[in-house]
């Protein structure tokens, strides 16, 4: 699956709030996605929060996303179903990520 040359990986990241708990532990927060880039779909996800279970809440989250139409509805539902401390650079990873993507498919057109 992940061999295949339409899927390529992207990162995103941002730097947690300065003087929360979270950015005490861990600085800055990662998004890294695996795209299929014929069908516009995250394949699989990964976060660099230090907990597996938040790890694995947020992939289950963005796996399988078509992300064709933009981000929108994603960043909506980080929104609804996340929170966390740190939310917004949670979400700003997730948006940097996607922005790279997006050159990288522009450039490659």
């Amino acid at each position: 699956m992940v061999n295949s040359r339409d899927k390529i990986l992207v990162a995103g990241f941002a730097q947690f709030p300065k003087g929360t708990p979270v950015y005490e532990l861990q600085k800055v927060i990662g998004c890294i996605l695996i795209i299929d880039k014929e069908k516009d779909m995250i394949i699989d996800a990964t976060f660099t929060f230090l907990m597996d279970t938040t790890r694995d809440f947020l992939r289950s989250l963005v796996s399988g996303k078509c992300i064709r139409e933009g981000i929108d509805d994603l960043i909506d539902e980080i929104e609804i179903r996340c929170n966390i401390p740190g939310q917004r650079a949670l979400i700003q990873s997730v948006i940097n990520a996607y922005e790279r993507y997006c050159d990288i498919k522009e450039s490659q057109a």
